[in-house]
């Protein structure tokens, strides 16, 4: 566990550098801290795991004055314009992370290819979590334009899988 001395050292370190949010973690414990705009620090929380001989308590400390040089960006940030959905008007997405499987086994034909006619309960992929596969449907009618990832790929939530041209 740290001590209240080590967490005052840390956050003049902290104070005195360019770094806007600092973790750290030791033997069971997370002190974490975070610079806000004005001038002060976030709060600084610490976790910590419980220890059999003596269960540690979580230190709080009041918060201390932070000087920091706020350096002026007037410039704006471009968002990314949505993506259309070009080569197709619909997009099957993955409804979980996981790893994407094109075919329901290593011999056997992909479920689907560019060209392929699929209908909004036709299976177009598995896409396995946690040891659990899960068959993922179209949930749409039309025709497969473009495959947007491969076999044995990890995929995030919501990232796009197929795109569809609709009929």
């Amino acid at each position: 566990m740290l001590k209240v001395q080590e967490i005052r050292e840390l956050i003049k370190l902290v104070d005195q550098s360019a770094i806007d949010e600092f973790t750290y973690e030791t033997d069971g414990t997370t002190v974490s801290m975070k610079k806000s705009g004005n001038n002060s620090a976030a709060a600084v929380n610490t976790d910590t795991a419980a220890i059999p001989e003596q269960p540690a308590e979580p230190v709080k400390i009041a918060e201390p004055e932070i000087q920091t040089e706020q350096k002026e960006n007037n410039t704006p940030k471009e968002e990314p314009a949505p993506e259309k959905a070009a080569h197709g008007d619909k997009e099957i997405v993955s409804p979980m992370v996981g790893t994407f499987y094109a075919k329901p086994t290593p011999e056997s034909d992909t479920y689907v290819k560019k060209g392929s006619t699929v209908e909004a309960d036709t299976v177009v992929c598995i896409v396995e979590a946690m040891k659990l596969f899960n068959e993922i449907e179209a949930e749409t009618s039309g025709e497969i334009t473009e495959l947007l990832v491969e076999d044995g790929e990890l995929v995030e939530y919501g990232q796009p899988l197929f795109r569809v041209k609709t009929v």
